[in-house]
């Protein structure tokens, strides 16, 4: 497990407080709340820009996309 992802346990417990995540729509797939969300965490964590976000997080602009919607 890398330390900057979300565990099982941490993710369960704020599961609650996201909006439902897409399916079934035309486009491109949505990116998962837990992709998101770790990648959020890691951006806070390392003080990196955003376009530094490693890939796994999925695209920067989605994740950061993602982040503005929320805040």
């Amino acid at each position: 497990m890398l330390r900057h992802r979300l565990t099982d346990r941490e993710f369960k417990a704020i599961r609650h407080l996201l909006p439902k995540e897409r399916t079934g729509r035309r486009g491109r797939p949505w990116l998962s709340h837990r992709n998101v969300i770790s990648g959020i965490l890691w951006i806070a964590r390392t003080g990196s820009p955003w376009r530094d976000l490693p890939p796994e997080f999925g695209k920067w602009k989605s994740v950061y996309g993602r982040f503005r919607r929320w805040t």
